[in-house]
């Protein structure tokens, strides 16, 4: 996580269908919808007969959310000619989000297993879990920073666009 050795070297034959990254990809999705299962129930105990579908559907939505997210990334490096470098970015933030997944499994099985009824506890390895994400995506950055620099209008725009509006979107469906 401190260097980028490990991209210089393994992010040079990058494919989504390997069986190592599909593997992730599934930790990832089952690792992030059962941590909102997990703040639901925490946050709402007296709704514990929740809908028994509601897991498959959080399940669902992450990984349709996920992959719309990444196909449309890959679409928009295509039509601006620029895939290799979209593709080197996203095997870096898809390599970063197992990472931060695996995390999350570890601690979600702490919290449902041990730690059963500690809100407060889940509510700070939520934060943990978002400062260890933010702290990835600013390396990511770092990493990046001159390519930042000479398309700083295009990056603004990827940001706007492309990172920040679709957790706009959904908040504004879930809520």
């Amino acid at each position: 996580p401190v260097t980028d050795r490990y991209f210089a070297l393994q992010g040079k034959g990058y494919e989504l269908n390997h069986p190592f990254n599909v593997l992730f990809f599934v930790v990832q999705i089952v690792s992030f919808a059962s941590f909102f299962y997990l703040f639901l129930k925490f946050s709402n105990p007296e709704s514990g007969a929740m809908n028994p579908w509601f897991f498959i559907q959080l399940l669902t939505g992450i990984s349709v959310f996920i992959l719309v997210k990444y196909f449309i990334e890959r679409i928009i490096g295509n039509i601006f000619n620029i895939e290799k470098l979209v593709d080197r970015y996203l095997y870096e933030k898809l390599n970063y989000a197992s990472l931060l997944s695996l995390f999350v499994l570890l601690g979600n099985v702490v919290f449902f297993y041990i730690l059963n009824e500690e809100f407060t506890l889940f509510q700070g390895f939520g934060v943990i879990a978002l400062v260890l994400f933010l702290i990835t995506l600013l390396s990511s950055f770092k990493r990046n920073w001159t390519l930042i620099l000479r398309h700083f209008f295009y990056f603004i725009l990827y940001l706007c666009a492309l990172e920040i509006a679709p957790f706009v979107i959904l908040y504004k469906l879930v809520v």
